[in-house]
């Protein structure tokens, strides 16, 4: 049907009579003719005209439904570009700015000095120690990929750029070398780095701490918000990696080290052992095994055992003085204990 309509333009007339119509078709081929049908016939071609118009209703919903769909994905499309472009905007020059301490995309402006710097680390290196920069305090920044000076935000308010892949508002901290799991301690009240799930807050030393020293270190209340005792950084927010001795001290990792490189043993505070001494015990028991002391040595002594703080009284020797507690020779010579009154 739908094909003959296509090769046909066709038009009807209704004679006087009723009964009958008269159908001029015009084929593409032939000439004109003249075709008569019984009003049964023209019930049926009414039917199919029915037919047929439905079906051009339907193909034009179709067509506009089809219309509505394209519209819809082109503007889809023009969305995900423009977010692709964002995207992109936001990460513009991604690592390839920063100083020695942070790789980020801004310069910070000390409200002390009034000075700019890349970080607090490097306002406080440059006037050795005259003043430091506390991190809270800044408030305003330098965009280095536009230069514009804005207050503090992660987003440059001029180019768009992401000044910072990781950014903390409290601390006023960015840095795009995300490697790093940066996390916010709300205790510390500072950002730490090496991802939040590995750490812990101890609440009596102060400080975030490796999950592996849960329940098994020695707590020194405030023990990070001191100095190291072999360079003197403060550690609690020192760059360096610092590590929890057994007696709960703690001292930079690299100073550490540097100690045990030396034979220093013991720590710098209290002079307790910091490591498994036990096989150098037993060499000691032998030397003092093979060297006699002559005659007018073999006296007792008083000592103090700097490992379990007890005193005990034994043989002088020359080599060393083993504790009558723990077996340990780290030890010193004391008084003797005061005797109590009868």
């Amino acid at each position: 049907m739908f094909f003959l309509i296509q090769r046909s333009i066709f038009l009807w007339r209704i004679l006087d009579s009723g009964s009958e119509f008269l159908f001029p078709i015009f084929p593409l081929v032939d000439n004109e003719r003249s075709l008569s049908f019984s009003s049964g016939a023209v019930r049926s071609f009414a039917v199919t005209s029915s037919v047929f118009v439905t079906a051009m209703e339907t193909a034009a919903s179709v067509v506009t439904d089809s219309s509505t769909v394209t519209d819809s994905t082109v503007t889809d499309s023009s969305t995900d570009a423009d977010s692709s472009a964002a995207d992109s905007r936001l990460g513009f020059g991604k690592m390839e700015f920063g100083c020695m301490h942070y790789r980020r995309r801004c310069k910070i402006r000390a409200p002390c000095c009034n000075e700019i710097f890349y970080c607090r680390h490097c306002h406080n290196e440059s006037n050795s120690g005259l003043h430091e920069l506390c991190r809270r305090d800044v408030q305003r920044v330098i965009c280095l990929v536009c230069d514009t000076e804005q207050p503090v935000a992660q987003v440059c308010s001029n180019c768009g750029v992401n000044m910072g892949e990781y950014f903390c508002d409290v601390c006023k901290f960015y840095d795009d070398d995300l490697g790093k799991g940066q996390f916010h301690c709300n205790d510390c009240g500072i950002c730490r780095v090496g991802g939040k799930e590995n750490f812990f807050h101890c609440q009596k030393c102060g400080s975030c701490y490796s999950d592996g020293l849960r329940d098994k270190h020695s707590c020194v209340e405030h023990s990070m918000r001191r100095h190291c005792p072999i360079c003197y950084e403060y550690l609690f927010d020192s760059l360096k990696e610092t590590r929890v001795l057994k007696c709960g001290h703690t001292i930079h990792e690299e100073c550490y080290d540097e100690m045990l490189e030396h034979a220093r043993y013991t720590c710098p505070i209290c002079s307790k052992s910091v490591c498994d001494m036990s096989k150098y015990w037993r060499q000691l028991d032998e030397e003092i095994a093979a060297t006699i002391m002559p005659e007018d040595y073999r006296y007792k002594v008083w000592i103090l055992c700097n490992d379990c703080n007890k005193v005990s009284e034994v043989f002088f020797h020359i080599v060393g003085h083993k504790c009558g507690h723990c077996n340990s020779y780290n030890t010193r010579t004391t008084s003797p204990p005061a005797v109590p009154p009868q």
